[in-house]
């Protein structure tokens, strides 16, 4: 997929909605970023990490856009010449498995733009796809999890950190590091 493709005629502009790892480590510049609302999906640990924060033999576990509800997270806005770039960055980044889906999906900012913004979201039908887990389920996995980029709970832990910093906690993920840090 290139940028020509998202279907809103804004070449102009390309912007990514970042719910996770890409809050606290985006790995590209952008010229603003804004609180951003994503709907019709949700911030969910649902993807086992088998290369990032996990193994084949021992996968950790990462978070995914699943359907349904809705995501409040960053939407970073990309100069029009760095935007290719940009969006193969990502795809190298986002797409080793192919776990998740890219796509364009309109957000909400916080000043009442809403702008189409480049996304990840899970592919239900890949096998790394975890579905709902219980807490304890997800505790054990994050709690196994060490890949070549650290640990699912130094993940998870970041990803929590950097919602509180934006004011916008996410009260399960508070819980599952409780969890995951009691064990």
């Amino acid at each position: 997929m290139t940028i020509v493709d998202s279907g809103y005629g804004r070449d102009d502009e390309f912007w990514v909605f970042a719910y996770g790892s890409l809050i606290w480590n985006p790995g590209f510049d952008y010229l603003e970023s804004a609180i951003a609302v994503l709907r019709g999906w949700h911030r969910a640990m649902c993807i086992l990490s088998t290369h990032y924060r996990g193994c084949i033999e021992c996968p950790g576990l990462v978070l995914g856009l699943d359907h349904g509800g809705s995501c409040r997270g960053l939407a970073y806005r990309i100069a029009p010449s760095q935007a290719a770039d940009v969006q193969r960055y990502l795809d190298d980044r986002e797409m080793i498995t192919g776990v998740y889906h890219p796509r364009f999906i309109p957000v909400a900012l916080a000043d009442g733009r809403r702008v189409p913004a480049y996304v990840y979201v899970a592919r239900r039908e890949h096998p790394q796809y975890a579905g709902p887990l219980t807490s304890d389920q997800a505790a054990r996995l994050i709690c196994q999890g060490k890949g070549c980029t650290g640990s699912s709970r130094d993940y998870l832990a970041n990803t929590v950190a950097q919602l509180d910093a934006l004011g916008l906690p996410d009260k399960s993920l508070r819980h599952l590091l409780r969890l995951v840090d009691r064990a």
